[in-house]
């Protein structure tokens, strides 16, 4: 590889597919320019599909043809994968041989020659000649790095990738030193903390690989200092797991099935060992399962406390990135955050296999091509990560031609505000659709649904009325980013919703002297805080913090709520119902408003009235099927 600098603006795209999360993103000369996921394009969540539909929006937003690009990247190495698969099904043989019959089709036919697959789909986008394509292959946890340090503010960084597996590693720490990514240590199959909290998830009912944040939404029902959660955790850490002082893991292998088999875990070992059953999706939850999401929880917590401690010790770095799966887990990161390890702290806001897409693109450009890492003087360069799709008013018209919706559009975005944030303050419910799509899982303001934080109704109506969705499930906090400390005990800033911190004692209040006897539901709904519904059972939140900078629009909104009420924060969670992804078009968003219990739903400029709306009562008319997640 050339060390020195390439002056040429490279256009580079980059993409991950065949797993899960399938994405898209173009950069030219380092700088982003689009990025989004399949799932948002095709309304199948989590999609593991060629993201022709992704690369074709990444495509128009640049102007750049397929024959134009410099590189096309793919984010792993397709073999290595494939040689991990083999030597694990030798080293574990004859066991999973079931397993071992069923994959290699779909190796040989998909993935072993991802090539063709590659050029197969991009052939169903435009025509190119195969012989001008500079088709590339990122290592898995390169691209993750990458997606992280390449896009951070720091010239050199600490670097930690914690997932459940790419070719082989499942964990990583590097340095970054300007446009080298330099691997220090990593961790891999079959140990993974990635692995370990996944067959939690399916242990708990959850589906793997989409229902993690479940378990991490679930965790603060357990009781902390409870005989349960103290028992559960003794046992994950006595017969489960070996954790050693860097951080890495051993697991017992006799205990899951993820290496040779069909399932994450054997069952009946796991049941002995905790005295409770397999739970299934439509089991009630209960307070065992609460206390057993704790125990792993704070495992998992441990490791990556042990894993930034030791890349801190191997790079002597101030600044840290993180990616990985694994760093979607807000609890743990506002750990790290806690411990003061670094003084800064960036987490990549699409930190899983969709970021991949992204990092993979980054990696060729800095690391292949050589050319030195791009700073800002305030920012990040995920562009606040508002990197998908934007519309126009000509689209949205159309939109509402086609439904005969009834909207009223105001020439003064202000004015708008205005009105919003007073509806809000009265209890209602909004759907909140602005400018370009976050990239990312997270709804970050301009794909939102919105609410009042004070309204200790709030909770019960968003999850059972709105999205959907269980009972439990906690909402998050946008917040004014100078209001931050007014509320919570953050002094960083948490602009992708990628933080959990607690509620400020302030605003806490008083728990009666049987509150942990209480029936779970009991607990949910009792007063907990001034900020009732976006304060979880042990006085957390995860939260996020706006700034004028990078989405002026949200926060004015926030700004005029903020002048109604004297809260400068509202309840944020993602515009879409249980099962679907964000929705991405304004068709997407007023089908959704339409079928559930919202009140208005603004695009851009357009505000609508449920009862404007014609036959606004037969919501089910409105609604689409969707595979629970």
């Amino acid at each position: 590889m050339d060390s020195k600098e390439d002056s040429k603006a490279r256009k580079i795209l980059g993409i991950s597919a065949f797993y899960h999360d399938s994405a898209a993103a173009v950069i030219e000369g380092g700088n982003i320019i689009a990025a989004a996921q399949e799932e948002r394009f095709t309304r199948t969540k989590h999609t593991p599909d060629f993201p022709i539909e992704a690369i074709k929006y990444c495509l128009e937003e640049s102007g750049f043809s397929i024959s134009e690009l410099d590189a096309i990247v793919f984010y792993d190495k397709p073999l290595l994968k494939f040689e991990r698969l083999l030597e694990t099904y030798y080293g574990f043989a004859p066991k999973g041989f079931l397993s071992f019959s069923k994959s290699m089709p779909v190796w040989l036919d998909e993935k072993l020659f991802l090539k063709k697959k590659i050029y197969e789909g991009l052939a169903e986008i435009e025509d190119f000649n195969k012989k001008d394509l500079n088709l590339l292959f990122c290592p898995h946890h390169l691209s993750h790095a990458a997606s992280a340090y390449f896009t951070s503010n720091f010239s050199e960084s600490a670097i930690l990738t914690i997932d459940g597996v790419g070719e082989w590693s499942t964990a990583s720490i590097s340095h970054g030193k300007n446009n080298e990514i330099i691997e220090k240590k990593s961790l891999n199959f079959p140990h993974s903390v990635g692995l370990l909290y996944s067959a939690f998830t399916y242990f708990l009912g959850f589906r793997v690989n989409s229902g993690e944040y479940k378990l991490m939404g679930l965790a603060p029902y357990g009781i902390s200092d409870s005989k349960q959660t103290k028992e559960f955790e003794l046992i994950i850490r006595e017969s489960i797991i070996k954790i050693f002082d860097d951080g890495s893991i051993w697991l017992d292998q006799d205990y899951f099935d993820y290496a040779t088999g069909l399932k994450m875990i054997v069952e009946s070992k796991w049941e002995k060992l905790f005295g409770l059953k397999t739970r299934k999706p439509t089991d009630e939850i209960q307070q065992m399962h609460c206390d057993l999401a704790l125990a792993i929880q704070r495992v998992t917590e441990d490791i990556v406390l042990k894993m930034a401690l030791e890349a801190k010790r191997l790079t002597g770095s101030k600044n840290l990135c993180m990616a990985g799966g694994v760093a979607l887990n807000c609890v743990a990161n506002g750990k790290i955050v806690k411990e003061k390890i670094f003084e800064n702290v960036y987490i990549q806001p699409a930190a899983g296999d969709a970021g991949g897409a992204l990092g993979a693109a980054l990696a060729i450009h800095h690391i292949f091509y050589g050319n030195s890492k791009l700073l800002s003087e305030k920012y990040d360069q995920m562009k606040g990560s508002y990197l998908g799709p934007e519309y126009s008013s000509k689209e949205i018209i159309q939109v509402c031609k086609k439904n005969k919706a009834v909207y009223s559009k105001f020439d003064d975005f202000q004015k708008l505000c205005e009105k919003i944030a007073g509806q809000i303050a009265d209890g209602k419910v909004v759907g909140w659709f602005q400018g370009r799509m976050e990239f990312g899982p997270r709804a970050l303001g301009n794909r939102s649904i919105l609410g009042d934080a004070r309204n200790p109704e709030m909770q019960k109506k968003l999850n059972l009325k709105i999205k959907y969705r269980e009972g439990f499930r906690p909402f998050a906090p946008s917040v004014l980013e100078e209001d931050r400390t007014i509320f919570f005990d953050l002094e960083d800033v948490s602009p992708y919703m990628l933080l959990v911190a607690p509620v400020k004692e302030s605003r806490r209040k008083d728990l009666p002297p049987n509150y942990h006897n209480m029936d779970l539901w009991e607990r949910l709904y009792h007063p907990r805080s001034d900020v009732q519904s976006i304060t979880h059972l042990d006085y957390s939140a995860r939260i996020q913090t706006v700034t004028p900078d990078t989405n002026s629009n949200y926060y004015n909104l926030i700004s005029e709520f903020k002048k109604l009420t004297g809260y400068g924060l509202l309840v944020n969670t993602s515009f879409n119902v249980r099962g679907e992804p964000i929705v991405c078009t304004p068709e997407d968003a007023y089908r959704c408003f339409m079928s559930t219990d919202m009140d208005y739903l603004v695009i851009n400029d357009f505000v609508f009235r449920k009862e404007d709306q014609p036959d606004w009562e037969n919501k089910s008319k409105w609604m689409l099927e969707f595979k629970e997640d």
